[in-house]
């Protein structure tokens, strides 16, 4: 089985990629992130053409979540409990033997900006959302976090820290995360590599290595002990039949 997760950064706009990314990855089960459309909206025929059946939490312009399935998804949870008014950011279903959800977590823009408080408290609740996740349960949590988990997911390294994305109060949150019982499938498999997740349009970034590892698919020990590969894509950072690419890599894992 082939899980992943990916920010495409407006799915209208990224269809056509997405369509490539798919036929070429053939996952199973996908998580999408940053839709930028609301529900009326979501392109389910589109998928469906493609063999993917969808499960859409949308909201127009803004966030928004999606699974797409091979095979038909239960919804169990649209919404991150108690902070609707932060947006269309998380939803859960149970598809393919997987208790599976996928995470638009709030960026916070600045360390002075009203949205930092909200992503610490977003993340706090999020913590307590996870805490009724069964650790013997297949479970899986993927999505966009907008943290950098340690200086080795930043091409600046520590120069970054107590910088957006990289401070201490949100790798408190992360690691809050992980003390539920959740595995990092990526550093699970690769404890000393330094890839990037997300790189900016801007200056080049991309090809001159300025990323960051802000991207992640977690696990119980029961998934983790299933994971034989998990691969950034980065391939799929770069333009595809004059396709432009969203600024985030898709991230993949291979379960038995």
């Amino acid at each position: 089985m082939r899980i992943a997760t990916w920010n495409v950064n407006g799915v209208r706009a990224r269809m056509e990629f997405i369509a490539h990314w798919l036929e070429h990855r053939a996952p199973d089960v996908v998580g999408l992130q940053e839709l930028k459309v609301s529900d009326a909206d979501f392109p389910h025929e589109e998928f469906a053409a493609l063999g993917y059946q969808a499960v859409a939490h949308g909201e127009k312009a803004w966030n928004g979540v999606a699974v797409l399935s091979r095979v038909p998804a239960e919804a169990d949870t649209r919404g991150l409990p108690g902070r609707a008014d932060d947006g269309a950011r998380l939803l859960r279903v149970r598809v393919a033997g997987l208790d599976f959800a996928t995470v638009y977590c709030p960026n916070g823009k600045t360390l002075d900006h009203p949205d930092y408080r909200m992503k610490l408290a977003w993340f706090d609740a999020l913590r307590d959302y996870l805490a009724g996740v069964d650790p013997e349960s297949a479970f899986v949590i993927g999505g966009d976090y907008n943290i950098v988990p340690t200086a080795l997911d930043c091409w600046r390294g520590e120069a970054a820290d107590d910088s957006i994305f990289c401070t201490g109060e949100e790798r408190a949150r992360y690691r809050s995360l992980i003390d539920l019982g959740l595995t990092d499938l990526f550093r699970h498999l690769h404890p000393d590599e330094q890839k990037f997740s997300w790189w900016d349009y801007r200056g080049g970034s991309f090809y001159r290595g300025m990323g960051l590892r802000i991207d992640m698919l977690l696990g119980t020990a029961a998934v983790a002990s299933r994971v034989r590969r998990v691969e950034i894509d980065r391939e799929y950072r770069k333009k595809k039949d004059g396709l432009t690419a969203s600024d985030h890599a898709p991230v993949f894992a291979d379960l038995d």
